[in-house]
């Protein structure tokens, strides 16, 4: 069982989708995996007695996305797997040890060396060139970017922008009327889904302002083999 939804991404590539007994609401992809399978709930909240009923040989959660209590409540039911994903690095190993743990260690060996030869062909394409100053903005109401220690900002670095709240913790609430100076300001599809008429709200040239997909910046896994063709498009157009 995943309550991870690029976990559950990368189960389904690893082909173990006929293993998943449960998913939550948010595992969107692939597309139709929750007309399959039983729907458990959210990330922070799931139907627990639901879950018993599955009887689950493994429950794969995350730090970020699940509770501590969420945790210490699955422990009743079936191990527990917590994955902790800030860096590439770490998202490879979990691939890796998804690939130990239920026997596609062939598998999951192909995709992480698809990841690194995507990576280190965008790193080829963008060396030399000069960083840019960037917010990444994630909520709104409040207004929340992302800071340091985060998957996220890891990304942001990987792509050669300065995030400009580095110095802040994980997620930080900040004053969209004083803004640091920023040479774009990333406005995600994903927690909260920024539209053009959120712009007016801001008080930045447009210009300055750029919309992207969130699911290349956060959704670590089988997701980021992706990523690297998006950071491309998006590095020719900055």
């Amino acid at each position: 069982m995943s309550l991870v939804p690029s976990q559950t991404e990368l189960l389904v590539d690893l082909g173990l989708r006929d293993s998943i007994v449960g998913v939550t609401k948010f595992c969107v992809h692939p597309e139709n995996l929750r007309q399959e399978k039983t729907v458990v709930g959210g990330t922070k909240q799931v139907k627990i007695q639901n879950i018993k009923s599955l009887k689950p040989d493994i429950i794969l959660c995350n730090k970020e996305e699940n509770t501590p209590e969420m945790v210490t409540e699955l422990e009743q039911i079936a191990p527990v797997h917590v994955s902790d994903i800030q860096t590439l690095d770490d998202n490879n190993r979990l691939i890796l040890d998804y690939g130990k743990l239920f026997g596609v260690e062939e598998k999951a060996k192909a995709l992480v060396d698809k990841i690194e030869v995507e990576k280190a062909q965008f790193q080829s394409l963008i060396s030399g060139q000069p960083k840019l100053r960037v917010a990444y903005l994630i909520w709104r109401d409040p207004w929340m970017a992302v800071g340091r220690d985060t998957f996220i900002h890891h990304m942001l670095e990987v792509c050669n922008f300065d995030n400009v709240f580095k110095d802040k913790d994980r997620y930080p609430e900040i004053d969209i009327n004083n803004l640091p100076e920023v040479d774009l300001l990333l406005l995600s599809s994903e927690p909260y889904p920024f539209k053009t008429k959120h712009l007016e709200e801001i008080p930045l040239p447009k210009e300055k302002i750029k919309f992207i997909n969130g699911e290349f910046f956060s959704w670590y896994g089988s997701r980021m083999r992706y990523a690297f063709d998006y950071f491309k498009d998006l590095f020719k157009s900055r």
